[in-house]
């Protein structure tokens, strides 16, 4: 669509998953250039701050996802923003946040 802007935002804790992910599954050389990529991207980096930790502190406790997953939720939420994922963990959460699905 013309005209429309989105900025794309991913929390210090997922993102520190997603390194993690990829260097267990396929070792630092692979991790390292998964993290150059993402920082080359037009992605914010949001670091966590004690507003986003008790936001996600809320969803655990409502929520059986982890807490990283959490982090991402609470992200969401407090941006009033729209989550991009094809974790089918988040459905549980489609009445609290928005979600896209991929």
């Amino acid at each position: 669509m013309h005209g429309v802007y989105a900025e794309i935002v991913i929390q210090l804790f997922n993102f520190g998953e997603v390194y993690y992910v990829v260097l267990r599954r396929h070792g630092p050389e692979k991790a390292e250039e998964v993290a150059r990529a993402i920082q080359a991207l037009p992605i914010g980096i949001v670091d966590v701050d004690q507003p986003l930790a008790k936001e996600a502190g809320r969803f655990k406790v409502k929520h059986k996802i982890s807490y990283a997953d959490c982090f991402a939720a609470a992200l969401t939420r407090v941006n009033k923003g729209e989550l991009l994922t094809g974790n089918r963990e988040f459905e549980q959460l489609e009445s609290e946040i928005r979600i896209i699905w991929i």
